[in-house]
This record gives C-alpha cells, sequence and structure tokens, in this order.
C-alpha cells in the first residue's frame, strides 16, 4: 500500500472504534436492513462487488470487481464531482464484511469511509457507514454544514437502498 498518495496521516483509522483524528469530523449512520443468514450474504455481496454504490446511482469505476486492498476506486457523484479513492482494508468474516476507503488527490474530501455489514447475535443484519472527514476543495469548505448534511444524506440512502436489495431474503 503507498500510503504517501493519501491524503491524510491516520490510514486505517475507521478500524479503529469511535477513532476520529483531530481536526477532522466523525460521521456514524447505522441502518437496520433485515434478519438472518441469507440477508447477511446478499448485503455483503452488495457491499464488497460496489452494487450497493451502482444502485445508489453514483457512477463506480474501480480498478476490481470485488473490495480489496489496493483497489483504487473512483465515486462521480452528480455526473460531474469525481472523488478518487483507494481500498485501505476489507472484512470478510463470518458475521461482518465490508471495506474502507481513503481520499486520494482531488478528491473534495479529506479522510476515510467505511461500509460494514453486520450480522448480530440476535441474527439482526446492520449496515454501519463511519467516516472520518475534512473538507478538501474549495466548494466543499464553501459548503460547510449542507456538505456534512448531504454526507449524513448519503449514509442514510446506503441503508435504504441495501435494505431494498435485501427485503425478499429478510421476510421469508
Amino acid at each position: 500500500m503507498r500510503l504517501e498518495d493519501f491524503t491524510y496521516d491516520d490510514v486505517g483509522g475507521t478500524s479503529r472504534v469511535g477513532f476520529c483524528p483531530p481536526g477532522f469530523r466523525p460521521m456514524h449512520v447505522r441502518t437496520r436492513i433485515g434478519e438472518g443468514e441469507p440477508c447477511f450474504r446478499r448485503a455483503a455481496e452488495a457491499v464488497l462487488t460496489w452494487e450497493m454504490h451502482r444502485e445508489l446511482g453514483v457512477g463506480i469505476d474501480a480498478s476490481a470487481e470485488r473490495a480489496a486492498p489496493d483497489v483504487d476506486v473512483t465515486v462521480t457523484l452528480a455526473g460531474v464531482i469525481k472523488a478518487p479513492c483507494r481500498i485501505v482494508y476489507t472484512v470478510e468474516e463470518p458475521r461482518r464484511a465490508g471495506w474502507a476507503y481513503g481520499t486520494l488527490a482531488d478528491h473534495p474530501e479529506c479522510g476515510e469511509e467505511l461500509f460494514l455489514v453486520e450480522r448480530t447475535g440476535d441474527g439482526t443484519v446492520w449496515l454501519t457507514v463511519y467516516a472520518f472527514s475534512r473538507p478538501a476543495k474549495w466548494f466543499a469548505r464553501a459548503g460547510g454544514a449542507a456538505t456534512r448534511g448531504l454526507q449524513h444524506a448519503y449514509a442514510r440512502r446506503c441503508g435504504k437502498v441495501l435494505r431494498q436489495l435485501c427485503v425478499p431474503l429478510s421476510e421469508g
């Protein structure tokens, strides 16, 4: 992993629960997706293969079809805002699956974001989106609270889309 390519120092920081470097703002959004092992497997696959993001309507240009460390991903928002990132780490465990990416040069923000699907002991499946970030481009700085609001709305939308992808499996 080329640490010098990232635009922040605390690469991998989202793997530490509650960690947020000084000068960054944390975001934590947790959404109930459904229940059961089939729902978990479906949600995990949708997150690991970019399907959840594509269903959101954002552009995804990835150097691999599945999330893995060092995979480059550019997310395109509204057809014009390009956000280049690199996968920092992945999680593929019996009850947890997901990945985190960190920002590269030309990303409007600076920081790291984690998308993690978990199946709790009672069988409930959750999506957690955790990030720490700060504006890197003038338009992200100018947006202020509105930019942070959009980040939270995006994370909530991830949960809604993933729940829709998993509904049939959670009902049966």
